[in-house]
């Protein structure tokens, strides 16, 4: 008879559960620790232990739970997994908690896995994992490890993407909503989007140094920010090279075509946005300001370098994922009904001259129904 522990550590008390199996064997069992974030995202966590117990095959794992207590914790135990030579853990949560996991265990051995429980799950979305916690454990059991790039922005680790500009002040507010979700974001983006005013930005790569008024930088390194909005729908992250996206300032009316655009794996195509390829940039601005890396935002100065680590981080992978295609969305579909509408709005705007008000109010109202 073969004994193993799995261990559930909660915020206050630890408690042991002795598992006995009638099977022996002479491999040595992978172990998995599972870094909780109580309080991430939409979905209850309540019932993990028992899906873990009743999907997670014993015969080939250990595993034991730790939730988080306070922010940058989930960095801590990760980086103590890796110093233990934990084989995989597994970050239950929303983006930030896959950051602050996958952050601890770059250039390790132990292996990432996702269990996406957040409003975006940007990263997840990108590597076409389940976003369902049974199907993401049964996944787990395929224990399919592959290595992936991530970048660095000013010495902070991010592995969808990083930005400034107008995305990095929509992350500020989107920090301060006391609500999450696509809905929260898009009314942000009504509110503040088409009175935000564009920075002048000075870019230099291996090639030279371009200037550009921008509405928005952004360095992918996978394809979407979450809720499956494309800001670079060609990314890679095995290429070695990161995508860099300068978005041009743009009118009321070309609004509603770029956020169609960037919901429909289309941005690239658009007239506004201007793209390439980089390991390594250096970004000048006039003065200091607000940055994001997956979402999170930060305030930092004026200069801004932005690196990419290729193949530095190992991710336990969806062994039947198939290429994601653009699917419904609520978003969208209010984006599209209001481009729909436009010809229904333009005349009242020009008369009046509330071009910014008429637009917001006329997609507040759509979304409201959704």
């Amino acid at each position: 008879m073969y004994l193993f522990r799995n261990f559930i550590v909660t915020e206050h008390t630890f408690s042991y559960k002795i598992c006995t199996f009638a099977t022996m064997t002479n491999d040595k069992k992978m172990t998995i620790t599972f870094i909780v974030n109580p309080i991430s995202g939409t979905h209850s966590k309540a019932e993990l232990p028992e899906l873990i117990e009743s999907t997670l095959d014993a015969n080939r794992f250990e595993w034991r739970i730790i939730q988080t207590e306070y922010a940058g914790h989930a960095a801590e135990i990760a980086r103590q997994c890796a110093a233990d030579g934990v084989d995989i853990c597994v970050a239950v949560g929303g983006d930030g908690t896959v950051n602050e996991v996958a952050r601890s265990l770059v250039h390790t051995q132990t292996a990432l896995a996702i269990v996406p429980c957040g409003s975006g799950n940007g990263l997840a979305r990108h590597l076409c994992l389940p976003i369902d916690m049974k199907k993401s454990l049964r996944m787990i059991n395929e224990a399919k490890i592959e290595a992936f790039d991530y970048g660095v922005i000013n010495g902070l680790p991010f592995f969808c993407t990083c930005g400034m500009g107008f995305d990095a002040f929509i992350s500020l507010k989107f920090a301060e909503a006391g609500k999450r979700g696509p809905i929260t974001y898009v009314e942000n983006v009504l509110k503040e989007g088409l009175k935000y005013q564009p920075e002048t930005y000075e870019i230099e790569d291996e090639t030279g140094a371009v200037h550009y008024k921008a509405f928005l930088i952004a360095c992918a390194n996978a394809s979407q920010y979450g809720n499956n909005a494309y800001i670079a729908p060609k990314a890679s992250m095995m290429d070695g090279v990161m995508d860099v996206i300068i978005m041009e300032p743009f009118s009321a009316l070309e609004a509603p075509q770029i956020a169609i655009d960037l919901f429909n794996k289309t941005l690239d195509k658009n007239s506004k946005i201007k793209t390439f390829q980089a390991k390594k940039i250096h970004i000048h601005r006039e003065k200091p300001g607000a940055i994001h890396f997956d979402g999170d935002p930060i305030m930092t100065d004026a200069d801004v370098d932005v690196e990419l680590q290729h193949l530095g981080i190992r991710i336990v992978t969806n062994p039947e994922a198939i290429e994601d295609q653009p699917h419904p969305n609520p978003v969208l579909n209010a984006f599209s009904d209001l481009f729909n509408n436009i010809n229904i709005v333009r005349e009242d705007i020009e008369k009046r001259g509330r071009r910014i008000h008429a637009i917001n109010k006329l997609m507040l109202r759509k979304l409201s129904k959704l």
